[in-house]
């Protein structure tokens, strides 16, 4: 009997499973958002989402144990990473309030050109209370570090409670803005609010 050399039947290894991982789970957030737009977010069942992507209810909570919203909204680690990626990562001469209003200038309800999926998973959201009350959750829940990334460029002591109040503002400006009439004018008007009570960030 020929040995097969474990090597050569998988030649990618974990990059491979890897691959299957985000399949499944791309697969997942397809079935869901395609059943959320025809049903209605109330009305679909996760055990519905897994069936019509082909996996188990075991694989699709072991994917998003978030549940049902996770599935459209992902986690708050995607949100954090981004925030701390904006505020560390702005050019020379770019303030740390001018940074995170063009990161959310081009998210969510604020995008001026967004792509059609995109645009329909948004909508979902801002007309879905329960999807309206995860995304604040998870905004809201990237305070803390926030706070501790804007004290760290603007040099002040971490756990300034200034600086956390200023985070909290910040993070609630998708879900305050985002349903006005004109989400990106009122994004503009938050901003130049937060610009000018706090000047030195």
């Amino acid at each position: 009997m020929t040995r097969i050399d474990k090597t050569e039947a998988e030649p990618d290894g974990p990059g491979r499973r890897e691959r299957k991982k985000a399949a499944t789970r791309q697969a997942l957030a397809d079935a869901a958002l395609r059943l959320f737009l025809e049903k209605g977010f109330d009305q679909v069942k996760v055990a519905e989402v897994a069936e019509a992507a082909d996996t188990a209810l075991t694989t699709l909570f072991a994917h998003f144990p978030g549940g049902k919203e996770a599935l459209i909204l992902e986690d708050g680690a995607e949100r954090e990473e981004s925030l701390a990626l904006a505020v560390r990562g702005r050019a020379d001469g770019v303030s740390v309030l001018e940074a995170l209003r063009a990161f959310f200038a081009g998210r969510g309800p604020f995008d001026p050109d967004p792509a059609p999926e995109f645009l329909l998973k948004t909508q979902l959201v801002v007309a879905t209370p329960a999807l309206r009350a995860y995304a604040r959750r998870m905004w809201t829940g990237c305070e803390e570090p926030l706070a501790a990334v804007i004290a760290e460029e603007c040099g002040r002591p971490a756990g300034d409670d200034s600086l956390r109040i200023l985070a909290r503002y910040v993070l609630e400006i998708p879900d305050l803005a985002g349903m006005r009439p004109d989400p990106r004018r009122a994004l503009e008007t938050a901003f130049d609010h937060l610009e000018r009570g706090w000047p030195g960030v």
